[in-house]
């Protein structure tokens, strides 16, 4: 069995993780080093007010003047990673770091899967990092299941599971 912890707006979320009047807030985030900077990541109150990524920052502020453009983090993003594989690997000693704010940890004791995650996701939000995770019998699966958690899922049967998503979901996955 396996397990992914996704961290859903990574970026956002490691430049905002101390900033918790900004939830309510129309947040958008963007590469500080490029030249002609463009929205990379937001949150849902951004897109309620219309904005979109790939928008410049005054694309965004014509949709709505109470966006906050935040710069990307990179140092908050490595301390995020580093809490996210410390947990991880209070479930086992086999864990990949997938891609930046999703890890997949395989198991060898199948015992209590979705309690030991449930504490992890619960041990995560008490150090402000909102995650969701997804229990399932092969690591694609429980990739995509991790997207669609809230905060956690545990499957049995991959292809009963799989079947009735559209193929939309795959694209949700992807981003």
């Amino acid at each position: 069995m396996f397990a992914t912890i996704y961290l859903p707006n990574f970026c956002l979320q490691a430049a905002t993780r101390h900033q918790p009047e900004l939830c309510e807030t129309p947040v958008a985030l963007i590469e500080g080093q490029e030249r002609k900077p463009v929205i990379i990541q937001l949150n849902e109150a951004a897109e309620n007010a219309g904005i979109r990524k790939g928008m410049t920052p005054s694309q965004a502020l014509a949709r709505s003047l109470r966006v906050v453009i935040k710069v990307r983090a990179h140092t908050q993003e490595k301390s995020m990673e580093e809490i996210l594989l410390h947990h991880a690997f209070t479930l086992s000693p086999f864990v990949e770091d997938t891609a930046p704010g999703i890890c997949t940890v395989q198991f060898t004791d199948c015992r209590n899967l979705s309690e030991k995650v449930c504490r992890v996701i619960e041990q995560l939000a008490e150090c402000e990092i909102r995650a969701q995770a997804a229990v399932a019998p092969t690591s694609d699966s429980s990739f995509l299941a991790a997207h669609l958690a809230g905060p956690v899922l545990q499957i049995e049967n991959a292809k009963e599971f799989l079947a009735p998503l559209p193929i939309e979901t795959l694209a949700i996955a992807a981003t």
